[in-house]
């Protein structure tokens, strides 16, 4: 009764997904699944009258000499006109098909990316929430399209079955159930080894996501020259090989067991069916049935042990594609942080960014990342965070960008809580550059763009930008200036510098020329010391007014900040600025001190 509810639950969800991706299209597979089903037993009705029309026509022309042709001519017209009708309906179903698998597998795709722009940075670091969204997107475009057209193929099997046992109950209705119990066995099979098939596809989902990944360092430009410097290719393809020996391994016992029973238990629908071809061939010997009905009763056998069969394995099937989608409907319905926040202007203007006794700790972490954090930026100030690494710098910025929530304190923008800020309003309010920004394979004006959306092909704003973030005067060298397409991926791309790149994301920062909170993670890491001191020279003249975050490892960068915190294990151990903290001794001075020795 469970898998009962379970399969109507999960067809009925199925349906729903299917109607709203094409109504039209669902429509007419019902019709054409409908006409396909029934259209077999009309021709193997049709079928039987040829036969019983030729033999009268035989006997008639021993016993007169002529034969009347037009009562068999009919009937092979009217079978020709059948099958016609039937061929055209089963394409029909193929074209439709067709077309219903690309709509639906966009469909699913769209879903299941709209919903991961509602989840939380958090969740996509859990690996095991993780692994559930690599399964689902792999079967996305073609389980959804399974469960229903083996729902639509059990229904046509029902359909026929129904018809045929119109034809067959003239015979004996035992056949019927001669015919089912033939198939029963192997049903019973197909749905035991659907389902390990599935827990054994879900189980190893991260041997199969470290597969992917490894593909990825093998034939990615950006990891194969450090991979074939160090040698490490042959490591990798062991370790691909032996991942690839084991999954297979898993599958040729899975795939042995699961025929080699079916092949055991077919033999009982194989014993069935020559029963049955016995007991018609016994009956029209006898004189109990026609040579046209023995005929048509032998193609009923054939195709009702047939249709039984496909019914019985597309209801196993359907076991392994409901699984399937009970996961997407699961991580659909994964609860996500409301966004109750709808304020776009703070109960204090001006007051600034301030931190409240700010902790937060990662899940399945017991060592907090950040505690007891307290701290204001007033606007027009700078602050600078710096630390060793691991120290929380990274986690404190995605806190003050609502990446993270806190577990414990608040942080508060203009004197209101973040979480009471429409989150739109809030992100239009920061521009950031973090540390492993993204090199999007897009013309250079686009990877401009991307840092305000709404001026996303505004060449104008693009050049400005480019300017504030001292990435101009190499773009304008480029063949196509800002119309260049940058990175490897796709025709006529050209790559950066590592210093060019880290340009080209600062100006994106810049887009944001209404932000009034700039956050810059290790700005300038991949720049030599001239590009770095024009950076920093274009930063003070855009960051008037502004609250500025800066996070880097070169005391060169932070020494003029306002206020420099710096973090040990997840807490503020000295704070002040420059002069302070060198005059204090402490770990401040003494990484500055260890710093300079490299340049005396």
């Amino acid at each position: 009764m469970k898998r009962i509810a379970f399969f109507y639950t999960q067809a009925l969800q199925a349906v729903s997904l299917v109607w709203n991706t094409s109504r039209g299209l669902f429509l007419g597979l019902i019709v054409a699944t409908i006409a396909a089903g029934a259209l077999p037993a009309w021709a193997a009705w049709v079928g039987q009258h040829i036969v019983d029309a030729v033999v009268a026509a035989i006997q008639a022309r021993s016993q007169t000499g002529s034969a009347p042709l037009w009562p068999v001519l009919r009937y092979v017209l009217l079978e020709a006109g059948v099958l016609t009708l039937l061929a055209a309906m089963q394409r029909a179903l193929s074209v439709q098909q067709s077309l219903l698998r690309v709509q639906l597998g966009q469909k699913v795709n769209m879903l299941i990316l709209e919903k991961a722009q509602q989840l939380s940075l958090v969740q996509f670091e859990d690996s095991e929430f993780y692994d559930r969204l690599v399964r689902i997107r792999r079967d996305a475009s073609t389980r959804p399209l399974s469960l229903i057209m083996k729902s639509l193929g059990l229904v046509q099997n029902l359909i026929q079955l129904a018809s045929f046992a119109v034809l067959l109950v003239h015979f004996s209705p035992w056949v019927l159930l001669l015919l089912v119990a033939g198939a029963l066995p192997v049903f019973v099979s197909e749905a035991h080894f659907s389902g390990n098939a599935f827990r054994l596809f879900s189980r190893r989902a991260p041997e199969s996501r470290q597969q992917n990944y490894i593909e990825s360092l093998l034939s990615q430009e950006g990891n194969i020259k450090e991979v074939k410097i160090f040698g490490f290719a042959p490591l990798l393809l062991q370790r691909y090989r032996d991942t690839y020996t084991r999954l297979y391994a898993e599958d040729r016992r899975l795939t042995l067991r699961r025929d080699g029973w079916g092949f055991v238990l077919g033999l009982f629908g194989t014993a069935a069916f020559y029963g049955a071809y016995a007991w018609v061939a016994i009956d029209t010997v006898r004189g109990l049935a026609s040579l046209g009905q023995m005929t048509m009763y032998l193609a009923l056998f054939r195709q009702g042990q047939s249709a039984i069969s496909s019914g019985l394995t597309a209801i196993s099937g359907l076991y392994e594609d409901g699984l399937y989608l009970s996961n997407l409907h699961d991580y659909l319905a994964h609860p996500v942080a409301p966004r109750t926040g709808t304020l776009t202007q703070g109960a204090r203007p001006g007051d600034g960014l301030r931190c409240e006794n700010v902790g937060f700790t990662y899940p399945g972490s017991t060592e907090p990342a950040l505690r007891n954090i307290d701290l204001h930026l007033a606007p027009g100030a700078s602050l600078a965070l710096v630390g060793e690494n691991g120290s929380g710098k990274t986690t404190m910025i995605k806190l003050l960008t609502r990446l993270y929530l806190p577990d414990q304190g608040r942080i508060l923008l203009d004197g209101t809580d973040l979480n009471d800020w429409d989150e739109d309003a809030l992100r239009r309010r920061i521009g950031v550059i973090f540390q492993d920004f993204i090199r999007y394979q897009l013309p250079v004006g686009e990877n401009l763009g991307v840092g305000d959306v709404q001026a996303f092909n505004d060449e104008t704003r693009w050049r400005a930008a480019a300017s504030q973030g001292a990435a101009a005067e190499f773009i304008e060298r480029l063949e196509h200036g800002y119309a260049t397409q940058l990175g490897r991926w796709f025709a006529g791309g050209q790559e950066l510098s590592g210093g060019q790149w880290q340009k080209i994301a600062l100006s994106r920062a810049y887009m944001r020329r209404d932000a009034d909170i700039l956050v810059l993670d290790e700005p300038t890491a991949a720049l030599d010391a001239a590009a770095e001191a024009e950076v920093f020279e274009h930063f003070r003249k855009h960051a008037r007014g502004r609250m500025t975050l800066l996070i880097s490892h070169r005391f060169s960068s932070v020494r003029n900040a306002d206020e420099i915190l710096v973090l040990d294990h997840g807490r503020i151990l000295e704070r002040g600025n420059h002069q302070a903290l060198m005059d204090l001794g402490g770990r401040y001075a003494h990484l500055f001190d260890l710093q300079a020795r490299g340049y005396r």
